[in-house]
């Protein structure tokens, strides 16, 4: 196939913004609060917005030969990027690992990494606990409203990066609009959500319990990666770039690899681009570039 760009499928949850529509981003509702970009997952598949196969999901068209033998050789596409804006905190939260989400939950586990573009004065980030802790401590901490005071909190800064492992505590608070790089999962175990209601008016439901079984109770130690790498993981590796630093871009033979651009304008394989589109590049394609701003490069590769 050839050099595609994508049409994200569009979340509106609670906490969303209005800041992801500003950057042309379409949806019914009055918010959006993630742009699935790249996405062979079920709950939210991506489609193809340019070229023959416009209209379609990227997932029934790419083959194989598409997304590459290292990326194939999962029994599930392995990686899941999206834009997020965050209006709101978000409930604070943890991911299981493979193993226990495996034999529990019959799926795989997320490891992730968020990439900041935006952050409102003031904004940040919760990225696991200040100091060790234990599940007691934290339950408690929970009903008396007090946990994020045992989190370890960031302030936010564009182009800062988190690197968030499988059993890590994280919240992504309000005014950040960030790109988010994970595991292509949908497991989240959810301990505290400010007493928040749902849509449906009740209150949004807690996995405390399960939570507890699977968080690391550690002081979080940021884990850096020399740029222009910003995360690698055996689902996803992650790299940041000037756009006017290149003239071509290439897919490696081993893997697919995608675009995002998070700021600037110019074309790309022919397509013109702003800011917050995704491109996908099957294994093997490369495409001229000429244009302002910045991407960040998404493949799945050996480590």
């Amino acid at each position: 196939m050839d050099i595609v760009k994508l049409k994200p499928a569009t979340k509106d949850y609670i906490w969303g913004g209005t800041k992801l529509k500003g950057w042309g981003k379409a949806s019914l509702s009055d918010s959006i609060a993630e742009c699935w970009e790249l996405s062979f997952n079920p709950d939210g598949p991506s489609l193809i917005a340019s070229g023959k196969d416009e209209g379609r999901y990227l997932k029934d068209v790419a083959t194989v030969a598409d997304v590459g033998p290292v990326p194939s050789g999962f029994p599930f596409f392995p990686v899941l990027i999206k834009l997020i804006d965050s209006a709101d905190n978000l409930s604070v939260q943890v991911h299981p690992g493979d193993d226990y989400a495996l034999s529990k939950e019959g799926q795989y586990g997320k490891t992730e990494m968020w990439y900041v573009i935006e952050a409102e004065e003031g904004a940040g980030l919760y990225v696991g606990f200040r100091r060790k802790t234990s599940a007691a401590e934290v339950r408690k901490a929970v009903r008396d409203d007090s946990i994020v005071d045992l989190l370890n909190f960031c302030p936010a800064k564009p182009g800062e990066v988190y690197f968030i492992p499988s059993g890590t505590v994280h919240a992504i608070g309000k005014g950040i609009t960030l790109i988010e790089i994970q595991q292509n999962s949908t497991l989240t175990y959810r301990l505290y959500d400010y007493k928040r209601l749902g849509k449906d008016g009740k209150p949004r439901q807690l996995n405390l319990d399960k939570a507890l079984l699977v968080m690391d109770f550690e002081p979080y130690r940021p884990i850096i990666f020399k740029r222009p790498c910003i995360g690698a993981s055996k689902y996803f590796q992650a790299y940041a770039y000037a756009a006017n630093d290149f003239c071509e871009i290439a897919a490696p033979k081993e893997s697919f690899a995608s675009l995002t651009f998070i700021s600037g304008e110019g074309v790309f394989a022919g397509m013109d681009y702003h800011k917050g589109d995704t491109f996908f590049l099957p294994c093997g394609q490369k495409g001229s570039l000429k244009g302002s701003g910045g991407f960040v490069l998404t493949q799945v590769r050996k480590l």
